[in-house]
Formats: structure tokens, C-alpha cells, sequence
């Protein structure tokens, strides 16, 4: 193997320790456990919830400005980050003028009472815990600090060796651990955040990219307490989450295999293959040394910290104008429809007999709730809190976890980054693993109750 230097050394080790350190390892907080990069953005969302609200205001107005003048301006010489920020597609336009209509609305509680409602336009821009304004905190430290994951050898030290689990069982890079690990100890927002970087710098594929992002991009272990404390079931949390987690596996299992995500191209962002045998290990090299060596030449090859920093400031621009507002835009629709229609509830009626046929108790009631988690997670939680048989309760908290895809937060930001997703797919699948999950924690729930 190749000999690196002692700085390329402390770049692997040291720098990728610190990775692992803020975006892997739970730690205990008064609100349960969290990995230290939400506790940064906790922190910092305190200290600018003032005016967090108006700031994120105008990042919206910048990014449809921009996005209006680019369409207008015709692009000269190389794209450059104006283009890169600004420069998008009309229908990415229109959501980025819709995030502005939208929280001018709620800001100036201005327009009608279903857009105006602290539960649809507010529950994302409100300044103490709402969705999007959170997300300008979490996207400023993820942006800066993600590079610690990606950049200085720990995704490829561990690529080698996991590729013949991850490969064959999930059909995925071994290199994906990481990305899958990250998602499930920390949030779903970080492994999507996570997947789309990987996918931008050619190291996943289409088709994988697809699959990590919406198989493992699960919600945080707080926010499922959070989801039983809203259903009224907190003293089942280690049966709720040992359920999650096997509907999980076995949804990982299935979904790759299967519409759509089978379907999706397996070619990088630029149209290009990888090679069939780059994932194979050397005749000279054994999986722990194959690792070693190409995470020391990635660590190499990333010296020029000032270049890593500026990348990532680049990165927060890019989160900020670009998927925030599709957050607000599509989450304030989804909500609307949810809250003040009977969009959802109608969707959801077809799941009444499979749920009478599964001996699910109060059918009717827990159908309501099948579509709607669609629109947001905690939505089905609330609509059941009111049933009486705690197997339905139980039944309804857990299906609502592991539909995984939902448009106020993963959909949302989903749709936002170069991800092959669109809206369509992502319904699909939200439907597929819904279907798919019914039996099994109907299962469970009568195993338990």
C-alpha cells in the first residue's frame, strides 16, 4: 500500500472521527436522545428565533427574484454559482414563488383561514419549532460540517468492507452503511441531505441514490416518542420501536426490488456507468486494506481545507434557496388539502375492508389515517388519538413511521435536491410501503394486544 503522510493520516482519523461524533452518536438531552449536529441546530434556532421567520421570508423572495431574472437573463460563458443557485427549471420557479405567497400569507395573516392556520402554513414557518425555519439552522451546520462524513475517507474505509452485505441484501454501495446509519441514529433529513451529496459527487447512482433516500431516511427516536406521546401510547415505545425497526428491515428488503425504484436509471448524475467491478477488492489488497488505502487517497486528495470550507458554504447556499422553499410550497399544499378537505380521508377509504378483513378494531376510523401521514407524520397520530382500542393506536403510530415518506419534511426536501424523485414516485412509493406494511404490523399489534 501506498504511504501517506502524518497529516493525511490526522485528516482521516481525526477529522472523520469528529464526523461520526456529531452525526452518528446519540447523545441524552431533556427532549431524549439526539446526535449532537441537531443540537447545534436546536441551540442555534433558539438563539435567532426573533427573526428567524422574516429571514427565512426573504431567502424566499431572493430565490423566486432570482429564479425570475435567470429566466429572462440568458446564460453566458460557464455556469457559475448565480446560475447554480438561481437557474432552474420553470416548475421549480413557481414553487419558489408559492413558498413566498404561502408564508406571506401566515407572516401577514393575510388570505384564507385554511392558509393562514398555525396547523398548515404555520406549522412550517412559525418561529419556535416550526419545520422550515428549523430547517435554516439545521442546513447551516449540515452544509459546513458534512464534508467530515464525506470528504476525508470514512465512507470509503467502510465501503469496502460492507459492500458484501449492503450489495446483496439491499442493493447498494457498501459505502451507503454510513449513509443508512446516519439516517436511522440520527434523522431522516441528514441521510437525505447525505444521499443527494453522494449522488452530486458521482458516488451513488441514480437508482441507489433513490433507494437510500427513501428506505432508510427514517424519522429520529425522538420524534417517534414524540409520535406515541401524540397517539397516547408512551409506555409501549420499545414494542412500538422494535416494530419500526423490523418493518423496516423487511421494507429494505423488498423495496429495491421492486416499482419504481427498480426502475430508476443505474447511471450517475451525469448520464454516465460505473464500472461493473469497481466495487471488487484487489488481488494485492484484502477488504480492511482496500478500505484503509482508498480512504487515505480520499483524505489526500482534500488538504486544501479553505476549498472544503468554501464547498461547504456553497452547500448551505444551495440548501437554503433551493429546497426550503419547496418545503414550504409543497408541505403548505399537502397540509391544506389535509386539514381543511376530505382529500385524504376519501384516498383512504379503499383500506376500511383490508383493515376490517385484518380484525383491525374501529376500521373505519384507522382508514382515515392510512393516507394522510402523506401530507405529514404526526397527521395520522392526531386523527387517532381519539380511538379507544389501543391495538388500533398502536397499529396507526407504527404504520405512520414506516410510510417513511412524507411531503412536510423527507418528501419535501426530497423534491428539493437532484435526487431522480419526483412527486408521482414519491406517492407510489409512500403507497406501496404502506400497503406492504399493513399485514405485518397488523400482525404485530395482534402478537401484542
Amino acid at each position: 500500500m501506498k504511504k501517506f503522510s502524518a497529516y493525511t493520516w490526522f485528516l482521516f482519523l481525526a477529522l472523520s472521527a469528529v464526523g461520526v461524533f456529531l452525526f452518528i452518536t446519540p447523545i441524552s438531552t431533556a427532549d431524549g436522545l439526539k446526535v449532537p449536529i441537531a443540537i447545534l441546530a436546536n441551540w442555534l434556532a433558539g438563539k435567532v428565533e426573533p427573526f428567524i421567520h422574516w429571514f427565512a421570508f426573504g431567502t424566499f423572495i431572493i430565490a423566486a427574484l432570482g429564479s425570475v431574472v435567470m429566466h429572462i437573463v440568458p446564460q453566458k460563458g460557464p455556469r457559475t454559482l448565480m446560475d447554480a443557485l438561481f437557474r432552474v427549471h420553470w416548475f421549480w420557479t413557481m414553487m419558489r414563488v408559492l413558498a413566498v405567497v404561502f408564508a406571506g400569507m401566515y407572516l401577514f395573516q393575510v388570505g384564507p383561514e385554511s392558509f393562514i392556520s398555525d396547523y398548515t402554513a404555520g406549522l412550517l414557518i412559525t418561529p419556535d419549532g416550526g419545520l422550515v425555519t428549523f430547517m435554516f439552522t439545521l442546513f447551516l451546520f449540515a452544509g459546513l460540517l458534512l464534508p467530515l462524513l464525506t470528504d476525508f475517507g470514512l465512507l470509503e474505509f467502510f465501503g469496502s468492507m460492507m459492500v458484501k452485505i449492503m450489495r446483496p441484501v439491499f442493493k447498494v454501495p457498501g459505502r451507503a452503511a454510513i449513509d443508512c446509519l446516519a439516517s436511522w441514529v440520527g434523522d431522516g433529513t441528514i441521510g437525505v441531505l447525505l444521499t443527494a451529496k453522494q449522488y452530486e459527487d458521482k458516488n451513488y447512482t441514480g437508482r441507489e441514490a433513490a433507494v437510500i433516500a427513501t428506505t432508510f431516511s427514517v424519522v429520529s427516536i425522538t420524534f417517534c416518542i414524540v409520535v406515541l406521546e401524540t397517539i397516547g401510547m408512551s409506555h409501549y415505545f420499545l414494542e412500538f420501536y422494535g416494530a419500526v425497526i423490523f418493518t423496516g428491515i423487511l421494507l429494505a428488503l423488498i423495496m429495491p426490488r421492486i416499482f419504481p425504484l427498480s426502475r430508476k436509471a443505474d447511471t450517475l448524475i451525469d448520464g454516465s456507468k460505473l464500472p461493473e467491478n469497481h466495487e471488487d477488492v484487489p488481488a494485492n489488497f484484502n477488504a480492511v486494506t482496500f478500505g484503509l488505502h482508498n480512504a487515505l487517497s480520499k483524505a489526500d486528495s482534500n488538504k486544501n481545507l479553505g476549498k472544503i470550507v468554501a464547498s461547504g458554504f456553497k452547500n448551505v447556499l444551495e440548501m437554503w434557496f433551493a429546497v426550503t422553499p419547496v418545503i414550504m410550497a409543497f408541505g403548505t399544499i399537502a397540509l391544506v388539502l389535509a386539514e381543511f378537505t376530505s382529500f385524504f380521508k376519501i384516498l383512504g377509504m379503499p383500506f376500511e375492508p383490508i383493515l376490517a378483513l385484518l380484525q383491525i378494531p374501529e376500521a373505519g376510523e384507522a382508514a382515515q389515517t392510512m393516507i394522510v401521514g402523506f401530507a405529514d407524520m404526526l397527521l395520522p397520530s392526531i386523527l387517532g388519538a381519539g380511538i379507544e382500542s389501543e391495538l388500533t393506536r398502536f397499529f396507526i403510530a407504527t404504520i405512520s413511521v414506516t410510510q417513511l415518506v412524507y411531503l412536510s419534511e423527507v418528501g419535501g426536501l426530497i423534491l428539493g435536491t437532484k435526487l431522480p424523485l419526483k412527486l408521482w414516485d414519491l406517492f407510489v412509493i409512500f403507497l406501496i410501503r404502506t400497503i406492504i406494511s399493513i399485514p405485518i404490523v397488523a400482525a404485530i399489534a395482534h402478537i401484542l394486544f
